[in-house]
């Protein structure tokens, strides 16, 4: 019983170093350029909360790609519009509702319904 026992604990410790040194390694054995693990980044989704007349967080520094997730959770309608140009604008949103926008480029965004709401968002 007590051999059975090593060989068990022997062979669980080979193949946890097999498993290790192979998930270390690539075919070429080198490790993948980094050019490669920046292409591999997946988009990630950020929210923003509107309450209290504001939007929070009120700057926010994001990937292109990525999405921002505006959430209101104020007493009163609210919108998101972008500021220069208007190059984009969320639909009034009720209390309780939410809009996504996809991140293309830095922008600065307002409430139209109360213009004093500020926010920014940075692009990487």
């Amino acid at each position: 019983m007590k051999d059975r026992h090593h060989f068990v604990l022997n062979a669980l410790a080979v193949s946890m170093v097999l498993s290790v040194l192979l998930s270390c390694s690539s075919p070429s054995g080198k490790r993948p350029a980094d050019d490669t693990v920046a292409a591999e980044k997946k988009e990630t989704t950020h929210f923003i909360t509107i309450a209290q007349m504001n939007f929070s967080p009120a700057e926010i520094t994001v990937s292109k790609g990525d999405t921002l997730v505006f959430i209101n959770h104020d007493l009163v309608a609210h919108n998101v519009t972008e500021e220069d140009s208007n190059a984009w604008a969320s639909p009034v949103l009720q209390p309780g509702q939410q809009w996504e926008h996809i991140v293309t480029a830095s922008a600065n965004y307002y409430c139209t319904i109360h213009p004093v709401m500020k926010g920014k968002i940075t692009a990487q």
